[in-house]
């Protein structure tokens, strides 16, 4: 199983709390106007890589959890739960994930939603130009969320977010 990737960053501190290895995955059709990665939106751009490969990258570093971002890794939802169900059968590294997708609508499609079990936490929701907030910490506008799916997390920002327990 291969996954469309753009970029894959180690030890960034940008995409979460901490260390972490973020996954940059081609594909996103929300195109949403002021998105800091247009270049992502091609959904067969970047390279594929093989899951196995990925994981190997992530657990070779032991410090840092996981980041999947984009383009939006739910295009890719099949690829991405895969990899996710890997590193939590081998780790114990929390994984994030970025969305254009709500977690409404997630929770609504049973497709989407396979994912779920194996996330810690998803920022959802579309950036938005006119609700953009350069002080808010790991998203980009009022309207995105940073929601907690476990119930006990260790990297929880005071302050800052919504949680909505996983169902």
């Amino acid at each position: 199983m291969t996954i469309r990737i753009l970029d894959i960053l180690e030890e960034t501190m940008a995409d979460g709390p901490g260390l972490r290895t973020s996954i940059y995955c081609a594909g996103c059709l929300h195109h949403c106007p002021g998105c800091h990665n247009p270049q992502s939106w091609d959904m067969s751009g970047g390279h594929p890589m093989e899951v196995d490969d990925l994981l190997k990258v992530i657990l070779d570093d032991e410090f840092s959890n996981v980041t999947f971002t984009g383009g939006d890794p739910l295009y890719q939802v099949e690829a991405f739960t895969e990899l996710a169900r890997k590193i939590k059968e081998k780790s114990d590294k929390t994984i994030w994930c970025y969305t254009g997708f709500t977690i409404e609508e997630i929770r609504a499609d049973e497709r989407l939603s396979m994912i779920l079990p194996y996330l810690d936490v998803i920022v959802d929701g579309p950036f938005i130009m006119e609700k953009r907030d350069t002080e808010l910490l790991f998203r980009g506008s009022s309207n995105q969320r940073i929601i907690y799916l476990k119930e006990k997390q260790e990297d929880v920002i005071p302050g800052t977010v919504k949680t909505i327990p996983a169902k």
